[in-house]
């Protein structure tokens, strides 16, 4: 149990002292019911019973700063990410999906927000309003066999990008927009 949370805090999901808190409720349970209280909001993690509270979004916040996330990290079910004058990156091209609806809230007031969506995904943005700002979606539409991704919220006065990566072949060299440059063996 210690480790699913440790690899949580590896993954950006839990602060250290959410960690602390939850590895000393983990090691007193006695229940499963106990442990999914620990793990109901971490995606994949908590054992399908009734009774179960419904799972919080996981809280993507850039004041004034800059947030990433790229490479493999875990993507949670429901997600609202707030960008205040802030920049935020969510990079879901090589992210470790689980589940076959992402729920993404923007709350963008003066900040950026950019999508980067895997290749085999869906995306449906159309309920996101705009008011003195910029929606640039060139990802949505359907690609069959992989997730679909719900996009909703408002952006005021700051932008919303949607896109997936660019790819260029030259021989045995990939390079991938945003840069990522490998080389086939």
């Amino acid at each position: 149990m210690v480790g699913v949370l440790q690899k949580a805090i590896g993954h950006g999901l839990l602060s250290l002292d959410e960690f602390t808190a939850r590895t000393d409720v983990a090691l007193a349970a006695r229940t499963r019911a106990e442990l999914n209280t620990v793990l109901v909001d971490l995606p994949g993690l908590v054992h399908p019973e009734s009774g179960v509270a419904p799972v919080k979004p996981v809280e993507f916040r850039a004041t004034m700063s800059a947030l990433k996330r790229e490479g493999e990290w875990v993507v949670p079910r429901d997600m609202v990410i707030r960008s205040q004058m802030g920049s935020t990156v969510l990079d879901f091209s090589d992210a470790v999906i689980s589940f076959p609806e992402i729920r993404i809230e923007v709350d963008v007031a003066a900040g950026s927000v950019e999508l980067l969506m895997p290749e085999r995904s869906s995306v449906d943005a159309s309920a996101v309003t705009v008011e003195l700002g910029s929606k640039t979606d060139k990802a949505s539409g359907s690609r069959a066999g992989g997730p679909h991704f719900v996009v909703t919220g408002s952006v005021r006065a700051g932008s919303l990008t949607i896109r997936r990566p660019t790819y260029v072949r030259i021989g045995s060299l990939t390079i991938r927009r945003p840069w990522r440059i490998s080389w086939d063996a």
